[in-house]
């Protein structure tokens, strides 16, 4: 496989050295560098397909001291290919900085798609899927974690988390908390040999692993609130009509209204529908 010089963006497997896309595997062994969140993970991916390209690390710690020589080496035309340790790059990693400073540097930037346990962990959670939310790791402290679930708890879309096994159980019971007794699935260890997702509501699932901690990595989806959880029945929808209407269609009107009011479009556009006809 010919690569042209640039910056790859590459996922690896989440669990399964199998997941991997023949694309990606290519690539790598096409590159000039590989650059990895850590190195001995990576090692893995590479003795399993044969991959002799060099690699260095590219990480949190490092990221700032690491980033000019490889901006420079991309400058003079280097293939360069970024991994995170599982599934696709800059999810809840420092990528985004290089793959910026790389777009700011005239380098072209290449996407070669693949794994994504946030994405893997939706698609079986059997949440609604045309609207989410991917919020990452939620802070260690209580009192944070407690403030950063309140500010999502208004969110009228499926969310997902990442969270640590002995935070879990935590983390679980503070959602309870902030977003009510929502259903939501745990999955665990996705694609691996004991790959695990586990349905329930907040308070029975913080229950459960109260209980028995889990091990392995972990992705939390959570269920949207119900159209009733959004409702704020001290908004004067009258009133949010009669401005929109003044610079909207009646359409985009009452989807707007509708968003900001929590009521249903449905209702929001007969509103508006009566507004306008009065006004004639």
């Amino acid at each position: 496989m010919a690569l042209d010089p640039g910056l790859y963006v590459a996922a690896t497997p989440i669990g399964n050295l199998a997941d991997v896309t023949f694309r990606v595997v290519e690539a790598l062994k096409a590159a000039d560098l590989i650059l990895c969140e850590d190195t001995r993970r990576t090692a893995k991916l590479c003795a399993a397909y044969g991959i002799e390209t060099p690699r260095a690390p590219y990480h949190e710690h490092n990221a700032a001291r690491v980033l000019p020589g490889v901006i420079e080496k991309l400058k003079a035309g280097a293939r360069v290919c970024l991994v995170s340790d599982a599934g696709t790059p800059l999810i809840s990693d420092p990528g985004y900085r290089l793959v910026r400073a790389a777009r700011d540097a005239g380098v072209t930037v290449i996407p070669l798609p693949g794994p994504s346990a946030a994405v893997a962990a939706l698609s079986v959670a059997g949440a609604p899927t045309d609207r989410f939310l991917f919020a990452g790791f939620p802070p260690a402290k209580a009192a944070a974690r407690r403030r950063f679930f309140e500010g999502l708890a208004a969110i009228d879309a499926t969310l997902v988390f990442y969270e640590s096994p002995a935070r879990l159980a935590e983390s679980l019971a503070a959602m309870a908390a902030a977003f009510g007794d929502r259903p939501a699935a745990v999955a665990r260890e996705l694609t691996k040999l004991h790959e695990e997702v586990r349905e329930g509501r907040l308070a029975a699932l913080a229950a459960d692993y109260a209980e028995a901690p889990p091990k392995g990595e972990i992705a939390v989806v959570v269920h949207p609130p119900a159209q009733a959880e959004l409702r704020d029945d001290s908004v004067d929808v009258d009133a949010l009509l009669c401005e929109a209407l003044e610079r909207m269609s009646l359409k985009d009107a009452a989807t707007s209204v509708a968003a900001a009011s929590g009521r249903a479009r449905k209702e929001v556009y007969a509103r508006a529908l009566a507004l306008k006809g009065a006004r004639r």
